[in-house]
Parts: C-alpha cells; structure tokens; sequence
C-alpha cells in the first residue's frame, strides 16, 4: 500500500491540467484561433439563393422560348431576395447589418494599407462591401430593366403596360446588350476575389457561408452574430412578406 510520502512524490511528476478557459478551440501556424458565429441562417440562406436564382436566370435566358416565363418568375424571385437583404440589412444579424461594413474612404485606405481591424476580418471587408453592394445595385437595375423590357417577340415584363413602348424598348436593349455583361464581370470578380483569399490569405469564405462560422485568431476575436430561433424566425417572417409583395406587385 503506497505511504502519503509515496503518494506526493507520484503527484510531484503529474503535469496539472489547465483550466478549461486557458484551451483555444483550435490553434494553427499563427496562433490560437476561436470559432465566431459570422454569418446568421437567413443570410446564408438569401445568399445561397441569390446564386441558385443567378445560374436559373442565365440558363432559361438563352434557352428563351417557353424558358422565358420561368425567367420573369425567377427575376421576380431576385427582386424578393433583394427586398429581403435591404430589410435584413437593418434588423439582420450583427453582421449582415449594413452599419457594420458600409465603406469609407478611410477605412478603404486603411484596409488597402493593411491595417485591418478585427471587424473588417470578421465581416464584409471594405472591398467585399464595395462588391456586394455593387452586386446588389447591379441586380436592382437588371430586374428593373427585365419588369418593364419589350423584346419585341411576344414576351413583356409585368410593368410593361405602366411605361410607354420606347422605355420598354430602352429597358430590353439595356437589359440584353448592357445589364447581363456587367452582371457577369461583377460575378466573375466576385469568385475571384473568393479564391485569391483562399489561396493567398487562407480564409475559407465559401465554408463560412455554409456553416454560418469563422475561425478568427483569439487575439482579435468579435462578438458574434446572433442566430438564435428568434432571428430565425424573424428572417423567415421578413422573406415571406417579400416574397408576398413582390407577388402583389408582379403577379409572379
């Protein structure tokens, strides 16, 4: 039977176990790093959406013939999820709020000089914001153009009867020569902004906006974003009274 003496001298070469708030969740080449709730369902649901509807559009666009009521409807579907995104915007999780990544000049420069604060890593970067938002202007005025657009061929926009024929025809040709092309290079801009990160800076944004999460160093760690069965039901209420008035208006 081991003595007390025993017992102290065993003890003396156990390693004491750290206390549990000393364990970062994970720790990489850089340091420890902590998981942060970035990205709240409702707004990786519109985004996953928006790029489902995008690829929708383009296919039964140049397919045209019987495709082309399923684009109207699919465009009426955008202008909801832009509706949506505006309101979520304001009442939206912390960070799918606009305040917390409209750019300035100044934090512009900042970040181009490469002096990022830890919410600009946590969201939208100024870049990023100047993309969505041009994202988000882009397609406004592409499903602008496609509710009032003529081509001359038997297909109208729903809003077609409330503009005269020579804005119709404007809105088509804008729409076709113009609106689709600039749409393309602002995707195109936007998936190459995804894999220069994830090559040159190692940031998984495409997995932060499927599992809602960010893996962000400690030291510069950010309140989360709350994504709890209230904001769930709240994004849900805000997308189903788009999709309701955007139905009212277009009849789609």
């Amino acid at each position: 039977m081991p003595t007390a003496a025993t017992e102290i001298r065993l003890h003396a070469f156990v390693p004491a176990a750290p206390p549990p708030q000393a364990l970062p969740r994970a720790v990489t080449n850089t340091g420890p790093v902590v998981r942060v709730r970035v990205w709240d369902l409702p707004t990786r649901i519109f985004h996953w959406a928006l790029v489902a509807s995008l690829v929708g559009l383009a296919a039964t666009g140049y397919a045209g013939g019987a495709w082309i009521d399923w684009h109207a409807r699919l465009g009426s579907l955008v202008l909801a999820l832009l509706l949506f995104r505006v309101v979520w915007g304001v009442v939206g999780g912390r960070w799918s709020r606009f305040r917390s990544f409209l750019p300035t000049p100044k934090n512009v420069m900042r970040y181009l000089r490469g002096k990022a604060t830890p919410e600009q890593e946590a969201g939208h970067s100024p870049l990023g914001a100047l993309s969505l938002l041009a994202m988000l202007l882009m397609l406004l005025a592409q499903v602008a153009t496609g509710l009032v657009s003529d081509d001359g061929g038997g297909f109208t926009g729903p809003l077609n009867a409330w503009v005269s024929s020579s804005v119709g025809e404007t809105a088509t040709m804008l729409h076709k020569a113009y609106g689709q092309w600039m749409l393309l290079g602002l995707v195109l801009l936007h998936i190459a902004a995804i894999v220069f990160y994830r090559i040159a800076r190692k940031r998984k944004l495409v997995q932060a906006m499927i599992v809602g999460d960010k893996l962000l160093p400690a030291a510069r760690a950010v309140p989360p974003a709350r994504d709890d069965a209230g904001t769930r039901a709240l994004g849900a209420a805000v997308l189903c009274a788009s999709l309701f008035a955007v139905w009212m208006l277009t009849g789609f």
